[in-house]
């Protein structure tokens, strides 16, 4: 059982940054493919980047391309969403995923509110 805890959400106007952290709990988590998704009010839970796994490649929905950027720190198990230029539409709930041997496990979220 992988658990994930995300934080560094907030409030914070248009234009400003928030990085978010998502720590896992196993020693293992340089061998997982790890995600950001975030899930708007009303709207379905929607992928926003992801690290295939540590040293691999990375990739970006289309939305956030240019301005936020996923990394990792193995020693602290522990992967990142650095948010720059964001947008009152990044308001959403934020979720880390870990994929382990084809398991998916999820965080409990982070709210992040772009004011505009």
């Amino acid at each position: 059982q992988v658990q994930l805890v995300e934080s560094g959400g907030g409030l914070v106007q248009a234009g400003g940054s928030l990085r978010l952290s998502c720590a896992a709990s196993e020693r293992t988590f340089s061998t997982y493919a790890m995600y950001w998704f975030r899930q708007a009010p009303g709207k379905e839970r929607e992928f926003v980047a992801a690290s295939v796994r540590s040293g691999g490649s990375t990739s970006y929905a289309d939305s956030v391309k240019g301005r936020f950027t996923i990394s990792r720190d193995n020693a602290k198990k522990t992967v990142y969403l650095q948010m720059n230029s964001l947008k009152a539409e990044d308001t959403a709930v934020y979720y880390c995923k870990a994929r382990v041997v084809g398991i998916d496990y999820w965080g409990q979220g982070t709210q992040v509110t772009v004011s505009s």
